[in-house]
C-alpha cells in the first residue's frame, strides 16, 4: 500500500502519522507562545518531529512521546535564540563600517566589457588577472590545454582593449 510521499504504508508509519496529527497543533501553539515567532516555532517543531520520526521505534514506547517532542522543540528554540543573541552581541561589538564606496567607473566599464566576451575568454581573463592564477592553474581549473588558455587570454585581451577603447571614446564624446 502506498501513502503520500511514496512511503510504503505500515503500522509504524500510521502510528507516527496519527501521533503527529493528534499532537502538532497543541505543540505548535505552545512553541509559538515560547518563541513569539510563528515561523521559528514551525521550524523548531518540524525539526523535533523529524528527530522523533528517526527514533520512532524508541519514542513511541515512551510514557509521553509528546513530552519528548516538546522538550526537543523547546531545546531547539532555546539554542536558536542563544545563537541569535550571540550574533547580535558580535554585531554590536564589531559594527560594520559606514557606507562602502560603490564600484569606480573603470570597474563598471571593465565588468560591462567582460560580459560582452565569450564565457571561455572571460573566465580565463578573470582567473588569470583577477584571481592571480598562472596559465597552468587556469588550464587545470578549466580543463583546457595550456595553449588554449594562452589563446583565450590573448584574444580576450585584444577584445577587451577594443571594447574598453570604444567605451572610452563614447564616454569622452
Amino acid at each position: 500500500m502506498e501513502t503520500s510521499g511514496g512511503r510504503t504504508g505500515c503500522a509504524a508509519d500510521d502510528d507516527f502519522d496519527a501521533f503527529y496529527a493528534a499532537s502538532s497543533r497543541g505543540l505548535l501553539s505552545q512553541l509559538y507562545g515560547l518563541t513569539g515567532d510563528w515561523a521559528e516555532a514551525q521550524d523548531c517543531l518540524q525539526e523535533a518531529y523529524a528527530r522523533a520520526w528517526q527514533r520512532w521505534s524508541t519514542v513511541r514506547d515512551l510514557d509521553a512521546p509528546v513530552a519528548w517532542v516538546r522538550v526537543v522543540a523547546f531545546r531547539l528554540a532555546r539554542s536558536r535564540w542563544r545563537r541569535a543573541q550571540q550574533g547580535l552581541r558580535l554585531h554590536r561589538a564589531n559594527p560594520t563600517p559606514g557606507s562602502l564606496a560603490g564600484p569606480s567607473p573603470d570597474s563598471v566599464a571593465l565588468a560591462a566589457a567582460l560580459r560582452r566576451l565569450p564565457e571561455a575568454q572571460r573566465r580565463a581573463l578573470v582567473l588569470h588577472h583577477l584571481g592571480d592564477l598562472s596559465v597552468a592553474e587556469v588550464a587545470r581549473e578549466t580543463g583546457a590545454p595550456e595553449g588554449t588558455v594562452k589563446a583565450r587570454l590573448s584574444r580576450g585581451r585584444t577584445a577587451l582593449a577594443e571594447l574598453l577603447g570604444d567605451d572610452m571614446e563614447t564616454s569622452r564624446g
